[in-house]
């Protein structure tokens, strides 16, 4: 039963992403990315810092101390593989800040197709072993948790689509690949289950490295894109999404054990 809310949490997230990112233009994306950006920003860090590091700490099965240390084992090894390439996100320009994040030249979006496929279904993967792990230490936790994994998705895939268009990827080819990476999430939660399941020791540390990387793709790459000069609506906006992020997150914990009890 646990490996079936595996396998369904894990397709989820490729397929709502996916259908997100094909059922809206470019020009429209380019709009409401903004907006789940601040969303996914709020949903990532409610949920690492009010639920998974929380159910990691009070699980009582690991040091405290040991468990700070893997968080910032976490954080910085997710930071050397954004430096590597590899956990890079396509909502993520590298630029001089000027231009709007969606307007890539020819010569970085021909270089950016391929490498942000890499980079994306090695994330799917690791997100696939997190969601995988949280269903394994408690199906509650699972459910928010596969919860925040497609909330960050969703903007990202959606980024992910217009760089590949940028490359010159079809729309048909550009939706397909977007596709392809999602499923690596299914293969990371079924592999996730067999190699997780016999070590519940170390369920404490597998939730502290996915709230590590929630926190890291929250500070490191989403909030800093909401750090441009905007007027106050703009911002009021950002705020209002990023509320909703987090309120989301506490009302499905209360949702969640409500039922539980």
């Amino acid at each position: 039963m646990t490996l079936l809310y595996i396998v369904v949490a894990t397709l989820a997230g490729g397929i709502l992403s996916v259908l997100v990112a094909a059922s809206l233009t470019v020009a429209l994306l380019g709009r409401v990315v903004q907006g789940l950006v601040s969303l996914s920003a709020g949903v990532l860090l409610g949920t690492s810092l009010l639920h998974v590091l929380p159910e990691a700490f009070e699980s009582g099965a690991a040091d405290p101390h040991d468990l700070f240390l893997t968080l910032l084992i976490g954080l910085l090894s997710f930071w050397l593989l954004e430096k590597a390439e590899l956990y890079r996100h396509g909502h993520h320009h590298e630029g001089d800040g000027h231009h709007h994040h969606h307007e890539f030249d020819a010569h970085q979006a021909g270089k950016g197709g391929f490498s942000i496929l890499l980079g994306d279904s090695i994330h799917n993967f690791c997100d696939g072993i997190i969601i995988a792990a949280a269903f394994l230490a408690d199906v509650q936790l699972g459910i928010v948790t596969a919860m925040a994994v497609v909330a960050h998705e969703i903007p990202q895939e959606a980024g992910d689509y217009i760089v590949l268009l940028n490359a010159g990827f079809s729309r048909r080819k550009a939706l397909m690949f977007n596709a392809l990476s999602g499923l690596a999430a299914v293969l990371g939660g079924v592999v996730g289950y067999f190699v997780v399941g016999p070590w519940e020791s170390l369920f404490p540390y597998l939730l502290v490295v996915a709230a590590s990387s929630f926190i890291y793709v929250a500070v490191a790459d989403l909030l800093p894109q909401l750090q441009q000069r905007l007027s106050w609506r703009q911002v009021l906006a950002q705020i209002a999404w990023l509320g909703a992020g987090l309120a989301l997150v506490t009302a499905a914990t209360g949702v969640l054990h409500s039922h539980a009890h």
